[in-house]
């Protein structure tokens, strides 16, 4: 195991250090899955946290990123971005064990406990993060971003589909036969995310570390650099406003599913899977499209579609019969993960693209940190905003009256939890004018890869076929009908 970094990698080097970065990912999608999302939201409501707080705890990962200043001016001091951000990552999975081992005692762990441990887990997980994000941009040849980072993140996501069956049938058979005993599965789970995040920076450490380009200077005038790119700060500002704008509604999608509409948390842990399935499914795609033309005609394609879906869960629970409501849900889902996963990696990938080679960890850095801190005020303010109109609704109704028939039904029912729904469609429309402003190298019109995507679909390539089917539902229901009809 080799810590000092390399003037030159073998392409035999290369692809080893970029499967260790794949197996290392692997683990980190475990402890996601142990330790945050629905998981992380179910033991904060069993320890009796308030939305407010909630909120405030699905803040934690990107205010905390905020920390990778000092990620800058550890790698300023010390140029060996592997020891910090090994070192990093294996010290933030201590929180977790500590989580598990304080749950699982006859004392409990206090709400308060839990949010300091979680504070201090992202904390260094963000530090970590910083380094593995100039490491990585460094290790990985440009011309292969969205391939392998379309290949690490479907493995990572069929990882987590795996885990989260397991998850959720556990947690669902202790709520039902065992509920006194959830406390210590929620223990067993954070202990195991630590331990299996520890692997995983055993790992890391297995990959090579090209020499970083970084240039010295006062660290003040170097965080401006990016703002002082027009092309980047349009990139700036765009992520801020779309994260803002969807992280007021998105941490709360959960709690939304467990509490108003009061499904089980093996259904929304299911639902999430089904999610998943959805990402994994366009990741292909949407990777390959992003080398052969742009990440911006990604982001075009997949950004309506997951607007429209975060608007149409105004409608979820707007009637009480539950088949009508499970349908939506999971036609949202579906919907969601396959535009979700082409606008992360979009958004990623873009990010690393428009980076200079030299000083590229301060650019993706100050990316990450204006991101972070707006994503940070989506849920708080949203937190807030839940509460404000818990008292308020606006319903708007449709009925029908003749001597034969009386009816009616709701057309419109806003209530705490679809206000914010509408505000966060809504301003995430807003933020596409910026993506118009920014430029990037190679750039494609989404008209033009929109017209190759049905080009590919009606020639029934194997990553588009259910699109491929679709399109040429007509023709194949003509087929069967002339075959089954008897000849003159």
């Amino acid at each position: 195991m080799e810590f000092k970094p390399t003037h030159h990698l073998e392409p035999q080097q290369i692809d080893r250090s970029l499967r260790m970065v794949v197996i290392d990912g692997v683990c980190s999608e475990i402890v996601v899955c142990l330790s945050s999302g629905a998981i992380l939201v179910g033991a904060a409501l069993l320890l009796g946290a308030s939305n407010f707080q909630i909120g405030l705890l699905a803040s934690f990962p990107t205010l905390c990123n905020l920390s990778q200043l000092l990620a800058i001016v550890l790698m300023q001091r010390y140029s060996n971005r592997k020891v910090i951000t090994v070192l990093s990552v294996f010290i933030a999975k201590l929180p977790l064990i500590a989580i598990g081992v304080i749950m699982g005692r006859s004392a409990g762990l206090s709400f308060n406990i839990l949010l300091i441990l979680m504070f201090v887990h992202y904390f260094l997980s963000a530090i970590g993060g910083a380094g593995w994000n100039s490491w990585v941009k460094d290790l990985v040849p440009e011309a292969r971003l969205g391939t392998y980072f379309s290949r690490r993140t479907r493995i990572m996501q069929l990882t987590d589909i795996t885990a989260s069956l397991v998850v959720a049938a556990l947690v669902d058979y202790y709520s039902k036969n065992a509920p006194g005993e959830l406390k210590n599965l929620y223990s067993v789970y954070f202990l195991m995310a630590g331990i299996v995040g520890s692997a995983g920076a055993f790992f890391l450490a297995q990959a090579k570390e090209p020499i970083q380009q970084m240039s010295g200077g006062n660290l003040g005038h170097l965080l401006l650099e990016p703002l002082r790119n027009k092309n980047f700060k349009n990139l700036l500002i765009f992520n801020a406003v779309w994260l803002f704008a969807i992280n007021l509604a998105i941490p709360f999608f959960t709690v939304f599913m467990l509490k108003t509409l009061g499904l089980s948390m093996k259904m929304v842990i299911l639902l999430t899977v089904v999610s998943q399935i959805g990402s994994v499914v366009g990741l292909r795609l949407w990777g390959n499209l992003s080398d052969r033309y742009s990440n911006k005609s990604i982001i075009y394609l997949t950004a309506p579609i997951y607007i429209c879906c975060i608007l149409l869960w105004i409608f979820v629970g707007i009637y009480s019969r539950a088949l009508p409501n499970l349908i939506l849900l999971v036609l949202l889902h579906v919907m969601t993960g396959i535009s979700t996963g082409g606008i992360n990696l979009a958004m990623t990938n873009i990010g690393l693209k428009l980076a200079p080679k030299t000083d590229a960890i301060i650019f993706i850095t100050v990316k990450n940190m204006v991101a972070s801190f707006f994503t940070a005020m989506g849920p708080i303010i949203g937190g807030l905003l839940v509460d404000y109109f818990a008292t308020r609704e606006l319903q708007i109704s449709i009925s029908w009256k003749s001597p034969d028939l009386e009816t009616g039904g709701k057309l419109i029912y806003l209530h705490e939890w679809n206000f914010l729904f509408l505000m966060a469609s809504a301003l995430a429309f807003v933020s596409l004018r910026w993506l118009a402003k920014v430029q990037e190298n190679g750039e494609v019109s989404h008209q033009l890869v929109k017209r190759i995507m049905k080009k590919r679909f009606r020639a029934g390539l194997k990553e588009s076929l259910l699109v491929g089917n679709i399109i040429t539902l007509h023709a194949q229901l003509k087929q069967i009908i002339k075959r089954k009809m008897p000849a003159d």
